[in-house]
């Protein structure tokens, strides 16, 4: 199914946002207030439990079906050796999913979540971005209707991830093209680069941005001039997610970047998402302060694919077990004077 049948669409999707139910959020106020405990002790659970009943339309919301959908993709830009491992590993890893044999494989089985993976014409790289638009506009709309296609309606949350030799210097493009201020605050070490990795980054980075600095600054155009594949597939399930009024977990830096362009553009797409972690990629930290999001955790993890939001989906599966399997004052014959 193609969700977006041109930019247009596109557009106005990220343009025309829904809104939570503020009746079900206000419900689930209510009964957070009537269950047995000190009010607020619950902290960030409480806001989880009141967070998910807005966006499912409901006072108790639950987690019956959860995706961890996990995009991969090439990047024409490791030509100028901005990453540790060439780009064969990506077509590796996603083998490695295939087999059950990864990190997420794991993470998601252990937090109750189906998994999808979702390769993008790893065969065909994108162009070097430093002197081309990384995909041409039917590319790019072709990844974000592939990363649309994954989220459906029945879903109760959707998590996001990413696999991509090169991508977290794609990463440090967008939020770099997406914000004010120079390049050098999101390059970090990516999958391993020493110093001179990251100076080589930097100014790999610089080139790309000059040589698209002309070039219209909408969500669009900057998800294909130096983004990627996987990347763009992403920022399409975010925009599906918030249609179809999916919450959405996300993971680290570079899933993370996915939202920055649509931010720029939008700033109430984060709305209905929510960060899984706070990874090791120096830029990480930054891109959660200007989005206005606050981590669950931080544990130091920099893997991707969707690692650090599937470790995250346990926290949320447990904030709603206590909002919907409390008893309430009354229930229990507690006094509420707590």
């Amino acid at each position: 199914m193609t969700c977006f049948l041109s930019i247009e669409a596109f557009e106005a999707a990220l343009a025309e946002l829904r809104d939570p139910d503020a009746h079900a959020a206000a419900d689930a106020r209510v009964r957070q207030a009537e269950l047995t405990k000190p009010a607020g002790s619950l902290g960030r659970l409480e806001d989880l439990a009141i967070f998910f009943a807005g966006w499912q339309g409901r006072a108790r919301p639950r987690i019956a079906r959860a995706r961890a959908a996990i995009f991969a993709g090439n990047h024409g830009v490791t030509i100028h050796g901005v990453s540790a491992f060439p780009p064969s590993v990506t077509a590796q890893m996603v083998a490695n999913f295939a087999n059950g044999g990864a990190a997420i494989n794991a993470l998601s089985e252990a937090a109750g979540v189906e998994l999808t993976v979702v390769a993008l014409d790893l065969e065909r790289p994108t162009a070097d971005f430093t002197n081309a638009p990384a995909m041409a506009e039917a590319e790019c709309l072709d990844a974000l209707n592939r990363g649309a296609a994954v989220v459906e309606a029945d879903l109760d949350l959707i998590l996001l991830g990413e696999m991509g030799i090169g991508n977290s210097t794609a990463a440090a493009a967008l939020c770099a093209r997406s914000f004010a201020g120079g390049v050098t605050g999101w390059v970090g070490p990516g999958t391993g680069v020493d110093g001179h990795g990251v100076a080589r980054k930097i100014e790999v980075i610089e080139r790309a941005l000059a040589f698209h600095g002309a070039a219209p600054r909408s969500a669009f155009e900057t998800l294909r001039r130096v983004g990627g594949r996987e990347i763009a597939a992403i920022a399409g399930a975010i925009v599906r997610a918030r249609q179809l009024g999916v919450p959405v977990l996300l993971d680290g830096f570079i899933c993370t970047s996915a939202i920055a362009p649509l931010a720029a553009e939008n700033p109430a797409i984060v709305g209905h998402c929510i960060a899984g972690h706070c990874s090791a990629e120096p830029g990480h930290k930054r891109l959660l302060a200007l989005l206005g999001l606050d981590p669950l955790l931080s544990l130091d993890m920099r893997l991707g694919e969707g690692s650090g939001a599937a470790v995250a989906a346990n926290i949320v599966r447990s904030a709603l077990a206590a909002h919907d399997r409390m008893a309430t004052f009354a229930e229990a014959q507690v006094s509420a004077s707590l």
